[in-house]
């Protein structure tokens, strides 16, 4: 008997996975996706929600080059101006606008045909009552670090039994059976018990244990003692917590190829082996101005060869200023720069608007080190090229992200801050670039990012830890 290609793909597993906005959440779900089509055979819809998209969350979900198999279902937009103010937090107006587009969720997976599983980030457990009144399972994607994942699920137990704000507390925040969190690297959205971030964060981590698993994107040698303390710590085993699936490094494997990418690359192949510092704070942070200045004269008094993405800055209280319109910018960035900046620095440095081919450049040969906002994609991309990191947090879980991979990883080195300054001095930032490319430090962090660049590569591949883990879950998937 011959069976169609239309009724063979019909008898594939079907699952749905949806993103909550903003690059950080959307790339690493949509690797997912694609390699749940590509490696594991099954067929997926991922649902997109269309309000306030960036052009690069168009430009990615609406590639022409998407794998048969994956389909990408645009969430029909809503209006947030009544519901959210201007003054709203990242994270309260990121939750109003899930809340809305969700209204269409069950009729959507309805005419889905009731996938087999629904896949959701943190920010999506709204569709937990839609799932378990259609009957399908539902599964958690921590787009972040096992740490990160071990400080949420700890979190309702710290609501619960701790007075007052978390930042007033005396010492450290100790996580059962992991690494403590520094008070001064708790992430933002716990920093004010007040405010309604809190409390949207809150909601969410809550829930996580309603899910019918949790999948990571990391992988069992990157983070032992964390992954460890999830699955065997007393505490956590009390919540409880559902079984985890590492499934990482899922990273971004392919950019669109314009001028500007080919003039980043011409430059690079001119350049020594590991010689290039890389420097892109990620698609949702910006720098002071004054920041920006001095980043500038630090850059130029250390002589590193360098390639700079700058964005324009922003001098209002939110180092996510530019969250949600991440994409192209105009240019109007040279003025922030000292004068003469550009001219004096043209033998060894090459600044570009906005964007570049993060991973492109960071597998290329020339790049030797990279200063990351430490958001965990990035951080995953510059492991999976085996580039170490100079960590440059500026929101969000970012800061726990630096120290996890300065002093349990040992990939990264973080600027020496000096006691009630906000910027980081140009002197400090000259130390840090010489270090990264010439000092013994950033030569040992270099070995260990090849290292753990050789151990993903393992974890990913047939017969891997992590590949495994994906393919003991979509066997299960099978089964509903």
């Amino acid at each position: 008997m011959v069976v169609s290609a239309e009724s063979e793909t019909a008898t594939k597993p079907h699952v749905a996975v949806v993103a909550s906005p903003g690059m950080g959440h959307i790339v690493p779900l949509f690797e997912l996706a694609k390699r749940l089509v590509t490696h594991h055979g099954l067929r997926v819809s991922f649902l997109n929600i269309t309000t306030e998209a960036s052009t690069a969350q168009t430009q990615l979900l609406h590639s022409p080059d998407l794998p048969s198999g994956l389909d990408v279902v645009d969430l029909p937009p809503v209006d947030l101006s009544t519901i959210v103010s201007e003054d709203a937090l990242v994270l309260t107006r990121l939750c109003i606008n899930v809340d809305e587009s969700f209204r269409c969720l069950k009729s959507v997976l309805l005419k889905l045909g009731k996938p087999n599983a629904v896949v959701i980030d943190l920010f999506c457990t709204q569709a937990l009552e839609v799932c378990e009144e259609l009957s399908i399972p539902l599964y958690s994607f921590c787009t972040t670090s096992s740490a990160f994942l071990a400080f949420s699920l700890y979190l309702p137990t710290m609501d619960r039994e701790i007075e007052g704000e978390y930042v007033d507390l005396p010492e450290a925040v100790q996580l059962p059976g992991c690494s403590r969190v520094r008070i001064e690297d708790l992430l933002d959205q716990v920093r004010d018990r007040k405010n309604d971030d809190y409390k949207w964060f809150l909601y969410h981590v809550s829930r996580l244990p309603k899910a019918a698993g949790i999948l990571i994107n990391t992988w069992e040698d990157l983070e032992p003692v964390a992954l460890r303390a999830i699955r065997e710590n007393p505490t956590y085993q009390e919540i409880p917590i559902p079984q985890i699936y590492p499934v990482g490094p899922l990273i971004k494997d392919t950019e669109p190829l314009t001028a500007s990418v080919v003039d980043c690359l011409a430059w690079l192949d001119k350049q020594p082996t590991d010689s290039v510092i890389f420097i892109a704070l990620g698609s949702g942070g910006t720098l002071s101005t004054q920041q920006l200045t001095e980043f500038a004269w630090g850059l130029e008094r250390s002589r590193q060869r360098f390639l700079w993405v700058v964005r324009l800055p922003s001098d209002i209280a939110c180092d996510s200023a530019s969250f949600f319109g991440a994409g192209y910018e105009a240019n109007g960035w040279k003025e922030y720069l000292p004068e003469g900046f550009l001219e004096r620095t043209k033998e060894v440095g090459l600044v570009v608007s906005s964007w570049a081919p993060q991973v492109a450049v960071l597998s290329h040969p020339s790049t030797g080190a990279f200063v990351s906002h430490c958001g965990w994609n990035s951080s995953l991309e510059s492991i999976m090229c085996g580039v170490p990191m100079i960590g440059w947090p500026l929101y969000s879980e970012q800061r726990m992200n630096a120290t996890m991979l300065m002093e349990d990883v040992g990939v990264l080195t973080k600027p020496v801050v000096e006691p009630g300054q906000e910027t980081i001095g140009r002197l400090e930032i000259e130390r840090l670039m010489r270090t990264a490319i010439e000092g013994e430090k950033g030569k040992a962090s270099r070995r260990k990012a090849k290292e753990l660049k050789e151990s993903a590569r393992k974890a990913l591949s047939t017969g891997g830890t992590s590949y495994e883990s994906l393919s003991c879950l979509t066997k299960q998937w099978e089964a509903y």
